[in-house]
């Protein structure tokens, strides 16, 4: 029997969270700071990852260590993964050397990385073969939103899933949305950060019309923020230095989302566009301007997507 649709096997799910052992695999600039709010939650948690700094981290943070992926999933109830790509999650979940087939129990599966619909499809089908229940749950909110415990997730897979997937969501955001069926979370994702990758190009180009004008780009940007081109970019993330003392953009584009990574969901949008003939040209183009900065210094991909502002306007300005 399916333990997903099994009334009683939920109800001891549920009843058992505060005993649950959680696998957490990928220790990025996103998952460390993930894991580190189940541990505050309480929760018993084992990680694994390929960088001994991060995981001698979280061992100082009281996660249990595991020396390899098999033994970090043995005894788990509940598996977390944020991976970089498709082809680690593959890797990870069904690959030759993949966990799924190996496992012994029926741990609920969380796959909170950021990949194409097509590859959570693909791994979720093979649980399902399995009878292990599985979400795909990609978030939004960025290291601050990771840290705090305040991530959106975007889910994909069966309410029954998800059920069991909210009280482990929960501790670590304060967003849960089910998209849908498996995939789903992954779609809302994309649309999501190629949306923001283009407010993001225009608000930096706006503000460098403004500059190029003689205004303020504070006061600028305090006038977009309460007219109608207001938004979170704006607001929370402007591009512009020294308008947001907590922005990445003040902080040398350091920190934040990186540039690489938004390229990333930009080509997984651009992709799944062209598998279901959508009209995407603003998506389009921002993908070129992105691509256009990440080549203006060795060390543009790993500074944050805000600084597509120095494509406008070169710093510093001077009239």
């Amino acid at each position: 029997m399916n333990p997903c649709r099994n009334d009683n096997y939920n109800n001891q799910r549920r009843q058992s969270l505060n005993m649950m052992q959680i696998s957490f695999i990928g220790l990025g600039a996103m998952g460390a700071p993930m894991a580190a709010n189940l541990i505050t939650a309480g929760y018993q948690v084992t990680v694994f990852d390929l960088n001994p700094t991060a995981l001698q981290t979280m061992r100082e943070r009281g996660a249990k260590i595991a020396d390899c992926r098999h033994s970090a999933v043995a005894e788990s109830d509940v598996i977390v993964s944020m991976l970089p790509s498709d082809a680690a999650v593959r890797d990870f979940y069904i690959g030759t050397d993949g966990v799924i087939p190996s496992l012994k129990h029926r741990p609920l599966i969380i796959d909170c990385s950021t990949i194409s619909a097509e590859t959570t499809k693909q791994v979720a089908a093979v649980a399902a073969g399995l009878s292990l229940p599985i979400v795909d749950a990609p978030v939004s909110g960025g290291p601050w939103g990771a840290a705090s415990g305040t991530l959106s997730f975007m889910v994909g897979g069966d309410a029954e899933s998800l059920d069991l997937a909210y009280p482990i969501l929960k501790a670590m955001g304060n967003v849960i949305v089910h998209m849908g069926p498996a995939g789903s979370g992954q779609v809302a994702k994309f649309c999501n950060n190629m949306l923001a990758a283009v407010i993001m190009a225009a608000s930096a180009e706006a503000i460098a019309l403004g500059v190029r004008n003689g205004l303020d780009p504070s006061l600028l940007s305090d006038v977009i923020k309460n007219s109608s081109g207001g938004s979170f970019i704006i607001n929370k993330w402007n591009p512009w230095p020294g308008v947001q003392e907590e922005a990445p953009s003040s902080n040398n584009y350091d920190g934040g989302f990186q540039l690489q990574l938004m390229l990333k969901d930009l080509n997984l949008a651009l992709g799944n566009a062209e598998v279901t003939k959508s009209f995407t040209p603003l998506g389009s183009l921002c993908r070129n301007l992105y691509f256009l900065r990440s080549h203006e210094s060795p060390e543009s991909l790993y500074k944050d997507f805000s600084c597509v502002q120095t494509l406008f306007t070169p710093f510093p300005v001077r009239s």
